[in-house]
């Protein structure tokens, strides 16, 4: 059996090796190179190609996307950019060159969703953007074409749609540290016929997700799956030790039970989004309402959803002291979340299923977690 699964495993390296071979790293476009033609579906369900934007005398193509916390930190630079240079006959436009399933959990731990076309629609209408965001994450052809090395990273070309700029937008990442500076100055040398002075910058962010990158996330899953899962036993002070969080960390407690059906339902959620965030000052707690003579019952759920937070099995016999030991706004239906911050602030109850996405939301962007670095 070790033999095989040794055997297997160089079996899958291999593979990954000769993936990888085939290949090379993209690169990046040279000064005065026509810019590549594409075909790619917008947010808004059209499709854009190079010749859509024919009539701008300066085409500003960016690669950006939805997780990076770099990328989120020039959202608002990108809009102010086509906003303000739209009347000049400029176009913005921001392609999403990340392939999802090559992003693991471990890399959302700054933003609530990932790179999915579904996802890119849900961040353009939520931050109104303002310029045509493209998805190129299934073949990303027009990605390794252009040969971006982070998000984000923008190339200006000229009315020839020769390439004149390529680079970061500013040197300031801190949401309003920076305005564009880089690329702004580069529009502006093109559009007024005159030499950009420094036409190649380089940038920082996120490195490209590629599709055959994808070692290290089996790596990693294999490695929380191979973590230990607990279930120990708390009374009624033990809980309302967990409601007053005298730690540092945000702290996410959903209370479930084995015979819950959507409780069953939305717990592997609930796992995820520890593993998105626990890298994070963020710690997930489940409470399980199962009487104890249930608890390997418990315990066995926990193993096969690879529950490696902390858990616990209410002890007392009494559920209705468990209820106002929580949270006197709890009604007593399951499932019930909570997110405590640090001093025993409840900043986010639910009682039911919860709306993922308004969770995880309500996480990263409470003061003790944040979008940027």
């Amino acid at each position: 059996m070790k033999k095989h699964l040794l055997s297997t495993l160089f079996m899958a390296l291999a593979i990954a090796a000769i993936a990888q071979s085939h290949h090379p790293e993209p690169k990046t476009l040279s000064i005065g190179a026509a810019a590549p033609a594409f075909s790619l579906k917008g947010t808004d369900g059209k499709t854009y190609t190079l010749n859509s934007f024919d009539k701008a005398k300066v085409l500003a193509v960016i690669f950006s996307c939805n997780h990076c916390p770099t990328a989120q930190a020039y959202e608002e630079r990108i809009k102010q950019l086509a906003k303000d240079y739209e009347p000049q006959q400029v176009a913005v436009v921001v392609i999403s060159p990340n392939n999802p399933t090559a992003i693991n959990l471990g890399e959302l731990g700054y933003t609530e969703m990932s790179d999915t076309y579904d996802e890119m629609k849900l961040r353009a209408k939520e931050h109104a953007f303002n310029f045509p965001y493209l998805y190129d994450g299934d073949s990303q052809q027009v990605a390794m074409a252009y040969g971006p090395v982070a998000t984000p990273h923008a190339f200006v070309f000229d009315g020839r749609r020769k390439l004149q700029y390529t680079g970061r937008l500013d040197s300031k990442e801190k949401p309003g540290t920076g305005h564009a500076e880089d690329i702004r100055s580069a529009i502006d040398a093109v559009l007024h016929h005159e030499e950009v002075k420094h036409p190649v910058q380089k940038t920082f962010g996120c490195s490209i997700k590629w599709a055959w990158k994808n070692e290290y996330n089996a790596q990693l899953y294999k490695e929380w799956a191979q973590r230990p899962v607990t279930l120990d036993t708390l009374g009624v002070e033990g809980i309302k030790a967990l409601l007053k969080n005298n730690g540092d960390k945000l702290r996410l407690i959903n209370i479930w039970a084995t015979w819950c059906g959507p409780c069953m339902q939305e717990l592997p959620s609930f796992i995820d989004t520890d593993r998105m965030y626990r890298e994070r000052d963020f710690e997930f707690i489940t409470i399980t309402t199962d009487n104890p003579g249930k608890m390997s019952k418990a315990l066995a759920q926990l193993k096969k959803l690879e529950a490696s937070n902390k858990n616990y099995l209410y002890s007392g016999d009494d559920k209705y002291q468990l209820i106002e030991a929580v949270d006197p706004e709890w009604q007593g239906a399951l499932p019930y979340t909570l997110l405590v911050e640090p001093g025993g602030k409840i900043v986010y109850r639910h009682q039911g299923a919860v709306n993922m996405l308004e969770l995880r939301k309500a996480i990263v962007e409470n003061k003790l977690i944040g979008r940027y670095y």
